[in-house]
C-alpha cells in the first residue's frame, strides 16, 4: 500500500520526519495486519473453516461498512498511554469478516481512512479535509495499488516563488520519480494528442474537448527537477499520460512522455507493483526535498491535548 506522504495543500505528519514515520507506517501496517489476521483465525478455528495458503495481496476496492473508529485504537498500543480493554471492541469487529480475502478488504478500508488523517494533520495542527477525498477513486488508486516503498505527492501545492502552484500527482519510488496525469473517460475513449490548448476526446459518436495536460505534467516534471537540483539530488524523472481504459493517439507528439494507455497499461503497471526493492536514503531524501517547498494550511488543534488524539501511537 503506497504512502499518503503530502496531500494537496493539508500538513502532513510526514514533514515533521519523514526518516521516521516512512519506515514506522511499513512496521505498524504488517504489525497490525499480523496481530488482526491471527485473531480472525482463532477465532473461526472454533467453528469455522480458516482460508489457508491464501497469497497475500492488497489489490482490492473496498467497499465493506468502516471499523476504523475501533481499528485506530488497536494503533495506538505502540504506546504506554493506550488503554488495554480498547482490543476486545476491535477484534470483534475483525471477527465480522467471513473470509480473508474480506479481512484484507476492510482492513485496507482503515487503512486508507487512516492514511487521510496522517495526511491532514499533526500532533498539533489540522487542515481541513474535503469529505470527497474518502471517495477519491483516483487516490485509492494510488495507495491501494503500490506498494508500501512508493510515496505519494498528490495533487501537491508547492511554493514556486511567492506562488502557489498546483502539481499532478508524484509517485516517488526506490528508483525514480513519477509524474503522472490521467486523461481517462469513458471506457475505450480515444484521446487525440495535438499540441493546441485543448485536445479531443472521442467516445463513440461523442466528441468532447479537454485541456492539454501535458502543460501541467510539464509544469510538474520542472519544479520536482529545479527542487531535485537544489538539493543535488540525482533522482531519474518520467513524465506519464495514464489513461487505464482507453486509448491514447499521440502519434508520438511529445516524445518526453510516456503514453500508457489500455495497451500497454498491464505491462506497465505489473513492472512497478512486482517491484520488491526497498526504501532508498535518496528517496527519502528527495521526498523530504519536495516537503520542504510544498505549502501547508493549517490552523492549531482545538482540543490542545495531543494525547486525546484517536490514532495516537
Amino acid at each position: 500500500m503506497g504512502q499518503l506522504v503530502k496531500m494537496r495543500d493539508c500538513i502532513s505528519r510526514y514533514e515533521t520526519d519523514v526518516y521516521y514515520y516512512v519506515p514506522e507506517f511499513i512496521r505498524l501496517k504488517q504489525r497490525q495486519w499480523e496481530q488482526a489476521k491471527a485473531r480472525w483465525e482463532a477465532e473461526h478455528d472454533a467453528g469455522m473453516s480458516v482460508q489457508t495458503g491464501t497469497e497475500e495481496t492488497w489489490d482490492f476496492l473496498l467497499n465493506e461498512p468502516s471499523w476504523w473508529e475501533r481499528l485506530v485504537k488497536r494503533w495506538r498500543r505502540d504506546t504506554a498511554l493506550e488503554e488495554e480493554e480498547e482490543a476486545p471492541a476491535a477484534i470483534a469487529m475483525v471477527n465480522r469478516a467471513a473470509t480473508v480475502e474480506e479481512l484484507k478488504r476492510q482492513f485496507l478500508d482503515e487503512l486508507f481512512q487512516l492514511q487521510l488523517k496522517w495526511a491532514s494533520s499533526t500532533m498539533m495542527y489540522v487542515s481541513p479535509l474535503d469529505d470527497e477525498l474518502y471517495r477519491d477513486e483516483t487516490l485509492k488508486y494510488f495507495l491501494q495499488r503500490f506498494p508500501d516503498t512508493y510515496l505519494c505527492f498528490y495533487q501537491p501545492v508547492v511554493m514556486a516563488g511567492k506562488a502557489q502552484v498546483e502539481l499532478e500527482t508524484v509517485i516517488l519510488t526506490p528508483t525514480a520519480a513519477w509524474c503522472i496525469a490521467f486523461v481517462e473517460g469513458s471506457p475505450d475513449n480515444i484521446v487525440i494528442v495535438s499540441a493546441d490548448r485543448f485536445w479531443t476526446e472521442r467516445a463513440g459518436m461523442k466528441e468532447v474537448k479537454r485541456v492539454n495536460p501535458v502543460v501541467s505534467l510539464r509544469r510538474t516534471g520542472q519544479v520536482v527537477s529545479d527542487i531535485f537540483q537544489k538539493h543535488q539530488i540525482d533522482w531519474p524523472i518520467h513524465l506519464v499520460l495514464l489513461n487505464r481504459y482507453g486509448y491514447i493517439d499521440h502519434s508520438n507528439l511529445f516524445p518526453f512522455v510516456h503514453y500508457i494507455d489500455k495497451r500497454n497499461y498491464e505491462q506497465w503497471f505489473s513492472r512497478l507493483r512486482r517491484s520488491a526493492l526497498p526504501l532508498r536514503h535518496q528517496q527519502l531524501k528527495a521526498a523530504e526535498a519536495l516537503l520542504g517547498h510544498c505549502a501547508s494550511f493549517y490552523s492549531p488543534r482545538l482540543d490542545g491535548n495531543i494525547y486525546n488524539e484517536e490514532w495516537q501511537q
